[in-house]
C-alpha cells in the first residue's frame, strides 16, 4: 500500500507535542529544578524518576489496553489513546516549568509533592500518546519501505522538534534576558521567565500539529470480531487456492503476550532498543551540564550543543531509508553504535582550554545517535511484522525498559553526585564528574547494544520461534 504525501506529513507530524515536551524534559529538567528553582541533586534527582517510573509503568498497560480496545468517536483505538494522551500532556506539562503557584517560598519538600502529580500525569499522556503512535505505522501500511519510511520522517519530525526547542531558547537568551539575568555564565531564578516562555510556546506548536495529526490521519477502525472474522475467511480462501487449512491458519496466526514472551528476537530487539533509548537520553540530559560545568561555556550553550547535536541527527535521519535498504539494519546500526562511541571518547579528551572542540564531538553525536534510533524502530516494526494486532503491547514493553532503565540511570548518577552533601549548587568536583558521566554511561550503553546485535548477527529478524516449532 502506497501512502499519499498528506498521509505521510499527517502521521510524522502525530508525535511532534511528546518530542517538544521529550526536548525538555530531558535537556532542561534537572538544570530548571536544581540551578533555578535551586533544588538539591537527589530531589531533582527523585522528581525526574518518579516520572520514568510512572512512564514504565503506564506503557505496558497501555499498550495491552490500546491492542484490546475498539476506541472511541469513530477515531479508532490507535487514535483514541493518541487523543487521551495528548489532552493530558496538555494539561500537565506547562505546570513543571513554571513556579509553584501559591507556594513559591514553600521548602522543598512540599514543592515537590505539587509537582509529584503533574509529572504522573504528563508522562500517562506522553506515554499514552507514544505508544498508540508507533502501533500506527504497521497498522496502516504492510510495505517495509513505506515502515522504514515513515519511522524517518518520523525521527526527522523529532529532530525538527528538538531543534525548535533550543533555536527558541538560544532566542530567548538573546533577545528576553532581563537586568537580573544578564550573566552569562550561571544560571539563576532570574532565568526562569525564559523557561515559561519556552513551555508555553511548546505547548502551542504541539497543539497545532496534534490537530493536523487527527485530521489527517484516518485509521482502519477494526473490532476484535471483525478481525477474527476476516481471519478465518481467510484461511478457508487460501485452503480452496491450494493450501491446506492448517497451514493457512499459521501464517494467519496471532501473537498472544504469552507467544510473545517466548519468543528470543523479544528479548534481543529489547536490549538493542533499550541500549539506545540511554545513550541519547542519558547524553542529552548531561551533555548542557558538562558543557556548563566541566568545560566553563557560557549559559546560552545549553541551548546551542543540543541545536548541534539534532542538526546532525536531522540531516542524518533523512539517508537512512536507502542506507538500510543498501547495507541492512544490521549493519546501519553498528556504524551507529561505532560513530557513537566515538563521540563519548572525544567528549572525554576534551580540555577546558580546547572548549571549542565540542562542536565536534557534539556533530558525531548527532549521526551516532540518530542512526541507532531509527534503525532500532525499524527493527522493532520488523519484529513485529504482520502481527499488528499486539504491535502496541510489543512497543510497550519495548518502552517500558527504555522508561525505567533511564529512570534508575538518572537517579544513581545523582546519587553519586559528589556534590549531594551540598544543599545547593555545585562543588569542583563537578567538573571531573560530568565529563565522566558524558563519556562512560552514554559509551558503555552504546557497547551494550552492539553486544546484543552480535547475539542478533546470524538470526532473520521476524522470524518465530513458534512457528519452526509447528512446521
Amino acid at each position: 500500500m502506497v501512502l499519499t504525501k498528506r498521509q505521510r506529513f499527517s502521521y510524522s507530524v502525530g508525535h511532534v507535542l511528546n518530542d517538544l515536551c521529550a526536548s525538555m524534559w530531558f535537556s532542561y529538567l534537572l538544570i530548571f529544578f536544581h540551578q533555578v528553582k535551586q533544588f538539591n541533586n537527589v530531589l531533582s534527582g527523585n522528581l525526574m524518576l518518579i516520572g520514568q517510573i510512572s512512564d514504565a509503568l503506564c506503557t505496558p498497560f497501555i499498550g495491552f489496553e490500546s491492542d484490546r480496545t475498539n476506541g472511541i468517536f469513530n477515531l479508532g483505538k490507535r487514535k483514541t489513546w493518541h487523543l487521551i494522551g495528548t489532552i493530558s500532556v496538555l494539561c500537565s506539562f506547562p505546570f513543571l516549568f513554571n513556579l509553584c503557584i501559591k507556594c513559591e517560598s514553600s521548602p522543598d519538600w512540599a514543592q515537590f509533592i505539587y509537582y509529584a502529580p503533574f509529572v504522573v500525569i504528563f508522562q500517562f499522556g506522553w506515554a499514552s500518546t507514544q505508544i498508540s503512535h508507533l502501533s500506527l505505522i504497521p497498522d496502516i501500511t504492510p510495505d517495509e519501505g513505506e515502515r522504514v519510511g515513515l519511522n524517518g520522517y518520523r525521527y526527522a519530525f523529532t529532530v525538527l522538534s528538538n531543534l525548535t526547542v533550543f533555536v527558541v531558547f538560544w532566542l530567548l537568551f538573546q533577545f528576553h534576558s532581563t537586568s537580573h539575568s544578564l550573566d552569562t555564565t550561571k544560571l539563576s531564578a532570574a532565568d526562569a521567565p525564559n523557561f515559561q516562555l519556552l513551555v508555553f510556546i511548546v505547548i502551542a506548536i504541539g497543539l497545532v500539529f496534534s490537530i493536523i495529526f487527527h485530521c489527517g490521519v484516518k485509521e482502519k477502525k477494526k473490532s476484535l470480531e471483525i478481525e477474527a472474522g476476516h481471519s478465518v475467511r481467510d484461511a478457508l480462501s487460501d485452503s480452496e487456492s491450494g493450501m491446506s487449512i492448517e497451514k493457512s491458519m499459521l501464517a494467519k496466526a496471532k501473537m498472544t503476550v504469552k507467544c510473545w514472551l517466548k519468543e528470543p528476537q523479544f528479548y534481543q530487539i529489547g536490549g538493542i532498543y533499550m541500549s539506545t533509548r540511554l545513550f541519547v537520553n542519558v547524553s542529552q540530559v548531561y551533555l548542557p551540564q558538562y558543557c556548563v560545568e566541566s568545560l566553563k561555556l557560557e549559559k546560552k550553550i545549553i541551548a546551542i550543543i543540543p541545536l548541534i547535536v539534532f542538526s546532525s541527527g536531522f540531516v542524518t535521519s533523512l539517508v537512512m531509508k536507502p542506507i538500510n535498504k543498501l547495507i541492512g539494519r544490521k549493519l546501519t546500526y553498528l556504524v551507529g553504535g561505532v560513530i557513537g562511541i566515538g563521540s563519548c571518547v572525544w567528549f572525554y579528551f576534551i580540555s577546558e582550554n580546547q572548549a571549542n572542540l565540542v562542536y565536534g564531538a557534539a556533530v558525531l553525536l548527532g549521526i551516532g545517535g540518530s542512526t541507532m534510533l531509527i534503525t532500532s524502530l525499524a527493527m522493532t516494526a520488523d519484529l513485529i511484522g504482520e502481527n499488528t494486532e499486539s504491535g502496541a503491547f510489543v512497543y510497550g514493553a519495548m518502552s517500558f525498559t527504555d522508561k525505567l532503565s533511564n529512570g534508575i540511570a538518572i537517579e544513581l548518577i545523582q546519587i553519586f553526585h559528589p556534590c549531594t552533601g551540598i544543599l545547593r549548587g555545585c562543588c569542583p568536583l563537578c567538573i571531573g564528574y560530568y565529563r565522566n558521566i558524558i563519556s562512560f554511561v552514554p559509551g558503555g550503553v552504546a557497547v551494550l547494544g552492539l553486544v546484543f546485535l552480535l547475539i542478533l548477527l546470524p538470526q532473520v529478524i521476524g522470524t518465530r520461534k513458534r512457528d519452526s516449532e509447528l512446521s
